[in-house]
């Protein structure tokens, strides 16, 4: 097993991994105490790292299956478990995943897949000076906090994810963003997830949540389906529960999508180019 060092990143998760270099092997004694700490911390930050797409994939693959995002634009031909996302634009087209300058979405990735990604690895190629950063939200130590009497209001409670509705929300924002095709729509139906959700190795309970993907709470009217997803919201993303990460080109940044959402903040794609690749555990 190869030795490295964790750093907290801060009161409540986050930690910062050093003393790995992700182009050589690593050993399965080490991913198994990578993917344990990852469970504790939730979200983990290599500094400094230098890796092709084929390292991205190799080190992605020790922690279980990956996806393969099915925009084929998106991905990186050679690679596609490798998702490309970018604000830069080449013949008026953005190179890779691009949500708009100035949008911020709250989500887990693949929320509205019945099942959804368990963990996901994010590496920085082009980092802007200014903007761009990603938020990190506990929505583990979210869900402790939570008063008594809402965590048992809550229980049982399901959320419609739909690709759908977040879609629409986007296109009301963002020029660049396509509606979805009748295809795309058939093979994104809308899926019924748990407001509260159970870790599979921890056991630990955490808010599932999202500002754009939610369309409403089963069973509940709009207008207390509204109310109580921004109650929930506004708990979960206080600043106790944050990691603000300011990106670095070699920075790769893991995350369990099973404990916490993210969101991105505005960048202006005018002056400050951004190119990450994303792989996908599933």
């Amino acid at each position: 097993m190869t030795s490295y060092t964790l750093e907290p990143l801060g009161p409540v998760f986050g930690a910062r991994l050093t003393g790995l270099d992700l182009r050589e092997e690593v050993d399965r004694a080490t991913a198994d105490r990578i993917l344990d700490d990852l469970v504790r911390h939730r979200v983990l930050v290599l500094p400094g790292q230098d890796l092709s797409h084929a390292d991205h994939v190799r080190f992605s693959r020790l922690f279980g299956p990956l996806d393969v995002y099915p925009v084929a634009r998106y991905v990186v031909p050679e690679h596609p478990e490798v998702l490309k996302i970018s604000n830069i634009f080449e013949h008026g087209e953005p190179i890779g995943l691009y949500d708009g300058d100035n949008q911020e979405e709250w989500h887990t990735d693949y929320s509205w897949r019945e099942v959804m990604s368990r963990a996901s690895l994010l590496y920085s190629a082009i980092a802007p000076r200014e903007g761009g950063d990603t938020i990190f939200a506990d929505s583990t130590t979210a869900y402790d906090e939570l008063p008594e009497e809402v965590r048992a209001r809550i229980a049982g409670l399901r959320a419609v994810h739909s690709m759908a509705h977040l879609v629409d929300q986007e296109l009301l924002t963002n020029p660049h963003k396509k509606p979805l095709s009748p295809e795309e729509r058939e093979r994104t139906p809308d899926v019924a997830q748990p407001l509260v959700r159970r870790h599979p190795v921890t056991g630990r309970s955490s808010l599932l949540l999202g500002s754009m993907i939610i369309s409403g709470v089963v069973g509940l009217d709009e207008k207390e389906s509204a109310e109580l997803l921004d109650d929930l919201h506004a708990h979960a993303t206080a600043e106790r529960y944050l990691y603000r990460h300011h990106w670095n080109v070699g920075d790769l940044v893991i995350w369990d999508n099973d404990a916490t959402m993210h969101t991105r903040t505005p960048c202006d794609s005018r002056y400050h180019h951004r190119l990450l690749y994303r792989t996908t555990v599933m």
